[in-house]
């Protein structure tokens, strides 16, 4: 009997070194590291034999999601370090009430995804929102003592009207927020009603809502607080950490360090780091080392010589195995650490010759330089001659900048946001109080015939005034192709939203703000007798809070004001209405006609290139003929029960103004 007692710590090492073992071998074999573009490193896992437990990752479609969950937790990433981290898309908790205050639906948001005791919600890494009109609600967690837990986190927000709140703004009035305290494991909310929080005859408000989601990652919009619960989800940082051991507690790195066989940094050069969220620890690899601390080998020499950057170095740099050397070019010297302090030549007789002559050599170079800056001076005057200076430097409320000037509100042109209608677009700032963001794109380069036509455009651009019309700042002239400065929008072009970032919901509220800020955008043009000409969704862009917003008036460059016929044609062809592509004559209509197909665009997502007919124009016509209705083309996304009527009437309305307006517009010719 006292044999078998002392048999059983061996057997229980015995057995532990052997999983290790194990473990390793599944990992050499080849284990899935990755999945639907998130790198999956160890101990995170996909299948039998690559993780350790309490980090299963199971790939679902293509989609990572946590393991030993019944919630498809989807996972945006994984990191080891600096800060071991999962990114994951946790549910919105919800309470909805009718005009009576009763309570017709609710989900407290709570979700299993840490059965393991692996997680815990990020402290410093996300807040909790609060959503509603007469609200209080909080989350909880700890173990119990004065009170049933040992935190408590949340807050009120009220709101007196539909007209109360405001976009982005978050300070109680309709939205509020607050940090949370270490520790928490679940997302539960509670939810406070009834009493003093009734929510009887709130029907502007009919919904609270409570979510933790990542700092920086959310702005509250009046437009949610009557969102769908059900459907919508935030992106959450979890910290995680070895909580567990093979005796079923939760080891510091001191306890962890006597129990070598069930100790996970087993690189040769990794550290053990006691978890600050919660029990248990992580590993990082020591100083001049990184990769995986958790595999054998997994912690590999940095060469920082290749990245001096984040390890600089004023001489010759040497790598050394987890650090490098750093030694001054021979014939200089430096006072210090040569990463620190710069490295000076010594001064013997040759160097001190050798100085004398430089010193003729640079005065040599000012005064050529000085004839190069008089020459420059001389270039920048005639090219701001040329594209009409003279002209526009008398207009009021023109900003006429230096070329200078622009230098440094681009930051040398550092920051190319794309290709516009003649070249690059930058970024650049303003050096006002606000520091004012802005797209700084080049013009068609100007001569002597096209000094009215450039300066007649950036005229009629000027007294453009409307929110939903991209706003000319100001000019650059001194160059050789003049540059034109607007107002920057932050989330680029309806093009980019709709195409492109397919995995960004765009409520049916949202595209009817967008399709309905365009249109006004338009009218205002056309009140001001400007046709645009080129209507379609990379001319509309889209401002931080996402208004819409018109830009590039493609052949108001091209048409004079009251002319109708355009000397040249020039458009996107699947957008540009049958008669202006045919004949030139464009008017008002055929700005309509265009942005037809980009409501129908908005509402299907599908590109103009679409179906067996190759257009989406012909395309809906098709289906709208044979099924008298366009429903099957509408996105899935916003086809639902409250706004099919408004999509089928929109669908309907784009029917018939694309087959009108081109008879109309025939007609008219």
């Amino acid at each position: 009997m006292a044999t078998a007692f002392f048999l059983l710590p061996a057997l229980l090492f015995a057995a532990l070194a052997a999983a290790a073992k194990s473990l390793t071998l599944d990992l050499e074999r080849g284990c899935q590291r990755s999945c639907g573009g998130v790198n999956v490193p160890y101990p995170f896992g996909i299948g039998t034999g690559c993780f350790r437990l309490g980090f299963e990752i199971k790939c679902t479609d293509n989609m990572p999601v946590l393991g030993n969950t019944s919630d498809n937790i989807e996972v945006l990433s994984l990191s080891l370090a600096p800060r071991p981290e999962a990114k994951v898309m946790l549910p919105v908790a919800y309470q909805c009430y009718d005009s009576t205050d009763y309570t017709i639906s609710t989900y407290n948001g709570s979700v299993d995804f840490n059965s393991a005791g692996v997680y815990r919600i990020s402290n410093t890494r996300n807040e909790l929102f609060v959503l509603g009109c007469n609200t209080l609600i909080y989350t909880s967690s700890g173990p119990n003592g004065r009170y049933a837990y040992t935190y408590y986190a949340g807050c009120v927000a009220y709101a007196n009207d539909t007209h109360s709140a405001q976009d982005g703004a978050c300070a109680g009035v309709g939205c509020c927020h607050v940090d949370i305290p270490s520790g928490i494991t679940d997302n539960r909310m509670r939810f406070t009603s009834g009493g003093y929080w009734s929510h009887a005859n709130q029907t502007f408000c009919p919904c609270d809502y409570a979510f933790i989601v990542e700092k920086g990652n959310y702005t509250f919009r009046t437009a949610n607080l009557r969102m769908d619960g059900r459907r919508t989800s935030m992106p959450q940082v979890l910290d995680w950490a070895i909580r567990g051991s093979s005796s079923g507690s939760s080891l510091s790195c001191a306890e962890a360090a006597t129990m070598p066989d069930d100790h996970t940094c087993v690189s040769k050069h990794s550290e053990c780091v006691d978890s600050t969220n919660g029990p248990g620890y992580f590993c990082n690899c020591t100083q001049g080392y990184e990769g995986n601390p958790y595999l054998d080998n997994g912690c590999t020499n940095i060469n920082e010589c290749e990245r001096q950057w984040e390890f600089p170095c004023n001489g010759v740099c040497h790598d050394t195995e987890g650090s490098y050397d750093c030694k001054c070019h021979p014939g200089y010297e430096s006072r210090g650490d040569p990463k620190e302090i710069p490295c000076n030549p010594k001064f013997p007789l040759p160097a001190r010759i050798a100085l004398g002559v430089s010193i003729g050599v640079f005065f040599l170079v000012v005064v050529l330089l000085l004839a190069f800056i008089m020459h420059q001076k001389r270039k920048l005057a005639v090219h701001f001659e040329m594209n009409g200076g003279n002209i526009l430097k008398k207009v009021i409320g023109l900003t006429i900048f230096t070329q200078k000037d622009l230098s440094k509100i681009t930051k040398n042109y550092s920051e190319i946001l794309g290709n516009g209608f003649f070249g690059k677009v930058y970024k650049g700032t303003l050096p006002d109080e606000s520091k004012t963001v802005v797209a700084v794109k080049s013009f068609i380069k100007v001569d002597e015939e096209r000094i009215e036509e450039f300066t007649e455009e950036v005229m009629i651009q000027l007294k453009m005034n409307h929110p939903n019309v991209l706003k000319l700042m100001g000019c650059c002239l001194q160059l050789d192709v003049p540059m034109l400065v607007y107002e920057f929008a932050a989330n680029g072009s309806l093009r980019d939203i709709v195409h492109m970032n397919k995995r960004q919901k765009l409520s049916a509220e949202l595209r009817l703000d967008i399709a309905i800020g365009s249109a006004k955008g338009l009218s205002y043009m056309h009140s001001q007798e400007i046709r645009h000409g080129d209507v379609k969704p990379d001319n509309i862009l889209l401002s931080e809070k996402l208004i819409p917003k018109i830009s590039d008036f493609g052949l108001s460059k091209l048409l004079k004001l009251k002319e109708i016929i355009a000397k040249k044609v020039v458009g996107c062809e699947g957008y540009m209405d049958p008669v202006f592509r045919n004949t030139g004559v464009l008017t008002p209509k055929s700005d309509v006609y265009s942005f037809g197909v980009v409501l129908l665009e908005l509402i299907s997502r599908k590109q103009t290139v679409y179906g067996q007919s190759g257009s989406l124009i012909i395309e809906f016509r098709h289906i709208y003929h044979t099924e008298k209705s366009g429903r099957s083309m509408f996105d899935d996304e916003i086809v639902t029960e409250e706004d099919i009527l408004i999509l089928e009437e929109i669908g309907c309305r784009i029917k018939v103004n694309l087959i009108g307006l081109y008879l109309e517009l025939k007609l008219s010719v």
